[in-house]
């Protein structure tokens, strides 16, 4: 079935764009949470695991900072090489 004019619904379908309607600062916004949730559950074990240890809560909360502080410079590492590899 052929219309004057416009595609045929086969058409349409098959030739539509299926990319998402995303924004770059969306992107931006839900990296930066995950990167934070990552860092934070990475201090909440190192911490845990220091208890664990026998630590005492001072430097248990020093071995968590310390976690928290490695992943977020990990992920600014890797944010400043894909910068860097993409242009």
């Amino acid at each position: 079935m052929a219309h004057i004019g416009s595609a045929t619904f086969e058409e349409t379908i098959f030739r539509r764009s299926w990319e998402p309607d995303v924004s770059g600062l969306t992107v931006v916004l839900f990296t930066i949470a995950l990167v934070l949730i990552a860092a934070l559950l990475a201090a909440a074990v190192a911490g845990k695991i220091a208890r664990l240890d026998g630590a005492t809560y001072p430097a248990a909360f020093f071995r968590a900072a310390t976690a928290f502080a490695a992943v977020l410079t990990l992920a600014s590492a890797v944010t400043a090489a894909l910068a860097t590899v993409l242009g």
